[in-house]
This record gives C-alpha cells, sequence and structure tokens, in this order.
C-alpha cells in the first residue's frame, strides 16, 4: 500500500515527538482523518467542541509541557475559527503548528464551497512561517521548517494543505535542481551577550542601592539564578502575569504581581527602587515600572526584537535568561546594606495581611475575593492553574500563592476570554498525572467553557490523575468591564450590555455524569473547593458571588475612589453596594498590622 501525503504527515509528526493534536474534523482534512484511522490515531487526536478551543488547548499544551503545541482544522470556517487561538500563541510566545485543510488544487480561484485566501488570512498571526503545500516533494521542508520556525522563534505557524494534495501519493524531494531537502534535528543552542555588555550590566546593579527585579515567563528556567541574583542584590521581586510561576510566592521578597491586576508591594516597589532589573518580561505598562529618570535599568530577554521598547533601559543583554545571570553573578558586589531588601519583606508582610483581611470581609453572598483565599492552602502540590481574563483574574494574580513543583497561566497579552477550561485541558494532556485547576467567570463560562466540559468528560478516563476542578464566579455580571466602565469612563453599570442571565453551571456538569456543586453561603467554600479536589473526575463548583466587590488597583488613592464613587452614584444599579464594599475593601490597608510575636 502506497503512503499518502496524509501519511506521512502524520509519520513526520511522530518524528517530532507529537503525541497529540487538538482538532475538529471537516471534509477540507477528510485525507489526514483517513491517515489517523491508517496510523491506528497516532498522534492522538483529541476533539474539541469547536476549533478555536483546539487552538487554545494546543497553547495551554505548550505553555505547560514546554513542546510544541498542534491543532488541526478543516478549511474555510474551521481555519477562520483557529486564530483567537492562534493570536494567543503569538502574542504570549507560545510555538503551536496550525495544520488546516484547503479547497482542491483545481477548485481554488473559483469562489468554491469553503474557499479562503488562507494566505492572507494567516499572514499576520503565523506571519513568521504560512506556506501552502502543493506537491508532495515540498512536504518534508516545509513541515519541518514550520515546526523548527516554532520553537525558534515561539511563535505560531501554519501549514495548509488542499483536500487532494492530501490524496497524492507521498514522494520524497530528489536530488536535482529546485528541489529542497530537509532534515529533523533540532539541536539545542544557548544565546548569550558579549563580555563588555555583562560588565556594563553589572555596573549599573552593582551602583544601585534599592534594586527592584522584573520577573516574567521568559526567565521561567532561571528559577535558581533569579533567586541567588534576587540575594546577593537585597532586591525585591516582582512578577509579570505570565511569570507567577517563576518564583515561590513564599519567598519574603517576592512581592507578586504588577500592573493592574498586581499587589500593593509591587506597586510600591516600582515607585521607589534606583534600579531595575527585567528578565524576561515583556510587561507592556510603564506606569506601572519606576518614573523616567528615577532609575537605572537592565533588560535580559533573549529576543532582540523585545528589547528596550518598554523602558530606557541603560543596558540590554540579548541572551537565555539562565545562561546569561550565571555569567552575570560573580560580577556582582554582594556587599550593600539590608534596609531596601527589609522594607521590601515588611511590605510583603503587610501586604498579606491586608488580603486576608479582604478575603474575610462580609459580601453578599459571597466575597469573591475569600473564593480564591480559601482555595489558597488547599492547592495540591504540583497542581497546573488556569486563570481565564476578567475579574477572575484579579483573585487569581493576588490570591494564589505559587509553591515550587506548582505552574500557573493565563492569556497574558491576548487576554482573551474563554482561554482557561481549554488551557485546563491541554495541561491535562501535557501533564496526565497532574491535577488541573481552571479559575473562570461566568461570562468566560457561558462562552466557551461550558460546551468544554463535554471534551473533558469524554476524555476524563485517558488521564492518571483524572481531577479537572473548574471553578465558577457567578456573579450574573460581565464584572471586570463594568468596573473598568465606572473607574475609566466614570459610567454607571450599562446592564444590556453588563447583566448575565443565571446559568445553573454545577447541575450542567452533573448532567455529563461528573461532579457539580453549587455554593450559595460563604461557610461552605472551603467543603466545597475540598469536595472537587477529592474528586475521582472533573468538578465544577460555582460559587455565587458579590459583583459589588471591587478589583481594587494597588496604586488606588482615596481622592481615586471618592471620584469614582462620586461618579456612580449618578445610576448605577449597584451603587450602594459597590460604595460599601468598596470602602470596606480600602480600608484594610491603613489598618494596623498585626503585632509580631
Amino acid at each position: 500500500m502506497s503512503t499518502k501525503v496524509s501519511d506521512y504527515v502524520l509519520q513526520r509528526l511522530r518524528e517530532w515527538g507529537v503525541e497529540h493534536v487538538f482538532g475538529y474534523p471537516g471534509d477540507g482534512i477528510n485525507g489526514l482523518l483517513a491517515a489517523w484511522g491508517r496510523a491506528e490515531n497516532r498522534p492522538v487526536f483529541i476533539q474539541s467542541r469547536h476549533e478555536e478551543m483546539s487552538a487554545f488547548q494546543a497553547v495551554g499544551y505548550a505553555k505547560f509541557s514546554g513542546r510544541l503545541g498542534v491543532c488541526a482544522a478543516t478549511s474555510g470556517p474551521g481555519a477562520i475559527h483557529l486564530l483567537n487561538g492562534l493570536y494567543d500563541a503569538k502574542l504570549d510566545h507560545v510555538p503551536v503548528l496550525a495544520i488546516v485543510g484547503q479547497t482542491h488544487r483545481t477548485a481554488m480561484g473559483g469562489s468554491y464551497q469553503q474557499e479562503v485566501d488562507l494566505h492572507t488570512l494567516f499572514k499576520d498571526v503565523a506571519s513568521d512561517f504560512v506556506e501552502t503545500v502543493t506537491v508532495s516533494e515540498q512536504l518534508p521542508n516545509v513541515l519541518d521548517r514550520a515546526i523548527r520556525t516554532a520553537y525558534a522563534r515561539r511563535c505560531p505557524t501554519a501549514v495548509i494543505i488542499p483536500g487532494d494534495v492530501q490524496e497524492l501519493d507521498y514522494s520524497p524531494p530528489t536530488h536535482e535542481f529546485k528541489m529542497v531537502p530537509s532534515s529533523l534535528d533540532r539541536s539545542s543552542w544557548t544565546a548569550l551577550p558579549s563580555d563588555q555588555s555583562l560588565e556594563r550590566a553589572a555596573e549599573v546593579l552593582n551602583s544601585g542601592e534599592k534594586v527592584a527585579i522584573l520577573v516574567g515567563q521568559g526567565a521561567s528556567g532561571a528559577r535558581a539564578e533569579v533567586e541567588r541574583m534576587a540575594e546577593v542584590l537585597g532586591a525585591g521581586v516582582a512578577k509579570a502575569l505570565l511569570g507567577k510561576d517563576v518564583l515561590s510566592d513564599e519567598l519574603p521578597y517576592v512581592t507578586g504581581a504588577i500592573g493592574l491586576l498586581g499587589t500593593r508591594p509591587s506597586y510600591e516597589l516600582m515607585r521607589d527602587c534606583d534600579t531595575l532589573l527585567t528578565i524576561g518580561s515583556s510587561f507592556p505598562y510603564t506606569q506601572f515600572m519606576p518614573d523616567f529618570g528615577a532609575a537605572r535599568g537592565v533588560q535580559i530577554d533573549i529576543d532582540p526584537h523585545m528589547v528596550g521598547m518598554r523602558y530606557p533601559y541603560e543596558v540590554n543583554l540579548v541572551g537565555d535568561a539562565k545562561a546569561t545571570l550565571e555569567r552575570l553573578l560573580p560580577m556582582i558586589d554582594p556587599e550593600r546594606g539590608r534596609e531596601w531588601y527589609d522594607t521590601v519583606c515588611t511590605n510583603v508582610a503587610r501586604w498579606r495581611e491586608v488580603m486576608e483581611r479582604r478575603a474575610n470581609l462580609s459580601a453578599d453572598p459571597i466575597n469573591p475575593e475569600y473564593v480564591a483565599h480559601a482555595l489558597d492552602p488547599l492547592l495540591p502540590a504540583g497542581a497546573i492553574i488556569s486563570s481565564d481574563s476578567g475579574s477572575a483574574a484579579n483573585w487569581y494574580a493576588r490570591h494564589l500563592t505559587m509553591r515550587p513543583g506548582m505552574r500557573a497561566s493565563l492569556s497574558g497579552t491576548l487576554a482573551t476570554m474563554g482561554c482557561g477550561v481549554p488551557y485546563a485541558i491541554g495541561a491535562k494532556f501535557a501533564h496526565p498525572d497532574r491535577p488541573a485547576i481552571a479559575l473562570v467567570g461566568d461570562g468566560a463560562m457561558q462562552m466557551n467553557g461550558m460546551a468544554e466540559l463535554i471534551t473533558a468528560a469524554k476524555y476524563r478516563d485517558q488521564w492518571e490523575d483524572p481531577r479537572l476542578v473548574v471553578g465558577v464566579w457567578n456573579n450574573h455580571d460581565l464584572n471586570q468591564v463594568t468596573w473598568e466602565m465606572r473607574a475609566m469612563e466614570g459610567a454607571p453599570s450599562f446592564l444590556p450590555s453588563q447583566e448575565l442571565p443565571d446559568v445553573q453551571y454545577a447541575a450542567f456538569a452533573r448532567s455529563l455524569g461528573l461532579t457539580g456543586i453549587r455554593v450559595e453561603k460563604p461557610e461552605d467554600v472551603e467543603a466545597a473547593w475540598r469536595a472537587g479536589l477529592e474528586a475521582d473526575g472533573p468538578a465544577v463548583i460555582e460559587f455565587l458571588t458579590d459583583p459589588a466587590v471591587p478589583p481594587i488597583p494597588p496604586h488606588a488613592t482615596w481622592d481615586q475612589m471618592e471620584a469614582t464613587a462620586a461618579s456612580i452614584l449618578k445610576g448605577d444599579a449597584d451603587r450602594a453596594s459597590m460604595v460599601k464594599q468598596g470602602i470596606k475593601a480600602k480600608v484594610q490597608e491603613f489598618l494596623p498590622g498585626r503585632e509580631k510575636p
């Protein structure tokens, strides 16, 4: 039996070590689907409920495994549906390969059914590499280059294969003119800055008395080196959201997240430092970084296209974070005072007390901060946590303590809704022996999460550890946008756009044979989390939370809160509760700290 192009595609994916492909079927990839049958489902085809979810699952798989995520879709609408997930991969620098079908070559250009100009469609999202395979001899180089590019540039790439090409007999490229051979090997490599650049960076860091470090996901492979650098410099370490799992939050100098979803000690760290070292982060909100001219700066990033554009750094070190820090550390003078370090640690300890007090404030019916706060001590070792976009991301960023061995991520740059549950499913295929937890709002759950519970139910028996816990903040409100309208526009909530129907998420989960728990009282929150984490399969826990509890930014002042409250009182449907909860939350920052024993 001859080898078809479709057979060779799957063979080559296996040779690259691809074990899973996330996709949805359609006649534009019928040839590939038939090949999957002949290949006894290797690599394993994971069927989502929608192509966008396939792309998100591939992104989650890649984020939590460090390996290539692969998604597949049919021509036309299927290819279009992939876009949002692929943009998520592009903006968060994640290696993902999309394999998509196309109408037969004989029909191309004829306005045929489901014919879309896929090169134009993908030319931005897969700008590093997108190509159509028109003859079999072209295939090895196109597929290998797409995979190698995705890895090397940490980006999405796309390979388009017309339906009739999938059915062709495979012939390899020959040793002749205008044939392009290919190879599989992807040897490891390390980028390093020059010695002169390292010496300049050391001079800047050694001159600082109040050093702040900002880490992002690019520092994830340099945990020990970042810890050592912080200790030698006596620095505090703030984390961009994509770098939440880079360092343990149990370290006393780790100030937590930075930005609108960040913490007060991270805000103070950036406000008061005289030197900034940024490692593997492209955090874009410069208003949360030191005032221009107030601090000298050094940046470390492996991508030369991403350096020097977020802050006026004096030295931009282009290189791998771990290897660069290894060479930089011996140049750092450890002799410095501890006053700044002690101040940072004191601020962190005080903030933890503030967050505990805020979580324990009464609300109607449940304080959303308490939901995350109660989960924190219950998180299992090795847990993988995904957060959706929305107000739930605030509580994820501020209340969950990352401990060694835990992983966590969200849609950091695109900040798209609807990724939390498919991320967790992708994580389960990357690490079937580890528990996964998705934290989502009711808007994101209605958008994508409910349908993907069907996917979780379908594959639950394939996971060594079957736990996938979905926590839903059910407040009947698109809460993050509601608060953004209030704080940024000075406008009351516009109910026709913001109000959500009360969906029975737990009951829907039970209808699929999953564990489903609905929590309506604060005294039941902890027991519900425990039940979900002890379940023998996927579980959905929905918490009826108070939409009036504000996700107060770390830099909010009393004057700003009073101005916001005044504008809301003009006619917000939830105005009385919002003002009451906002004042209660903010006042916790001004209460005296606990006495030390």
